[in-house]
């Protein structure tokens, strides 16, 4: 069963969540950079 939401902390969902142009400023703010 795969899992339904994007981990952050994979490559794949970390560019999927933050290469998004609309996401930049949570890029910003987020405590796991």
């Amino acid at each position: 069963m795969r899992e339904r939401f994007l981990n952050p902390y994979t490559d794949f969902g970390f560019k999927k969540i933050f290469g998004e142009e609309i996401n930049k400023d949570l890029l910003i703010d987020s405590p796991l950079v």
